[in-house]
Formats: structure tokens, C-alpha cells, sequence
């Protein structure tokens, strides 16, 4: 790859964190898609880059969960919902009159609401059977 196209992909993965992060606050702009997007573009520009957002303090894991199927944490899926839908009503109640926006409001939430139910709860601290061989490797 050339060197301008890896500063290209340097560039709209560094966008794609930008636009994630702000996602986490703007229920209508998606933060897993452009977290995707971000380690996508990191991984054929920049290994540094691709080594920092995998392993980065807060969506390191959710990352490699969510590109591996392993799935999102109960407690993900809660406040994901939660604040989707106190935004998303107040939205509702207190920014539009017109109500085609506020039925594709309604509309898109609970689209993305049954998209979060749709994916696999990850157990975040699986019980450890006592005859597995890995609880026996532990305890030798």
C-alpha cells in the first residue's frame, strides 16, 4: 500500500473514532459501526493505531467481543437501552411537534433496541465447572 493511502486510512479510522466517541452520546449516530470502521482502516494503515484501539481501556474488549460474535455484557445492553430511550423520549416530548419525526424516532429506537436484544449476552464472569480441565490446570 502506498503511503499516501495509508494516511488516508489513518485519517477516516481516526474520523470513525471521533464520530464513536460522540456516538456514545448522540443516540442517533451509531458508536459500533465506525468502532468497526476505525479498526478496520487501523489494521491495514498503522499497527500502532490497531494495537492502541484493541487494547484501549474502554472499548478495547467490546471491540474484539463484538468483531468475534462472543457477544455484548448485560450490563452494556442496560445502559445502551437506558439512555437510547430517556433520549430518545425527551427527544420526543421536548424537540419536535411534527409527528412523522417523532414516529421515526420511536421507530428507529426500537429498531435498534431489538438489534442490542437480538445479540448474545456475554457472561462476564462465567462460573467455572469443577471437573473442566481448565479448573484443573488452575488448581494443580
Amino acid at each position: 500500500m502506498t503511503q499516501l493511502g495509508k494516511i488516508m486510512l489513518i485519517l477516516i479510522g481516526s474520523l470513525a473514532v471521533l464520530l464513536a466517541v460522540i456516538g456514545i452520546f448522540v443516540p442517533l449516530l451509531p458508536t459500533t459501526p465506525f468502532l468497526i470502521l476505525a479498526t478496520g482502516c487501523y489494521l491495514r494503515s498503522s499497527e500502532k493505531l490497531y494495537a492502541w484501539l484493541l487494547n484501549h481501556k474502554w472499548c478495547g474488549a467490546y471491540i474484539k467481543n463484538y468483531c468475534e460474535k462472543k457477544g455484548v455484557p448485560l450490563k452494556t445492553k442496560i445502559i445502551a437501552i437506558s439512555v437510547l430511550w430517556i433520549s430518545i423520549v425527551s427527544s420526543v416530548i421536548f424537540f419536535t411537534s411534527l409527528l412523522f419525526v417523532r414516529l421515526m424516532l420511536l421507530l428507529i429506537a426500537a429498531g435498534v433496541t431489538m438489534h442490542l436484544l437480538s445479540l448474545k449476552t456475554l457472561q462476564e464472569n462465567p462460573v467455572i465447572n469443577d471437573n473442566s480441565e481448565k479448573w484443573k490446570e488452575e488448581n494443580e
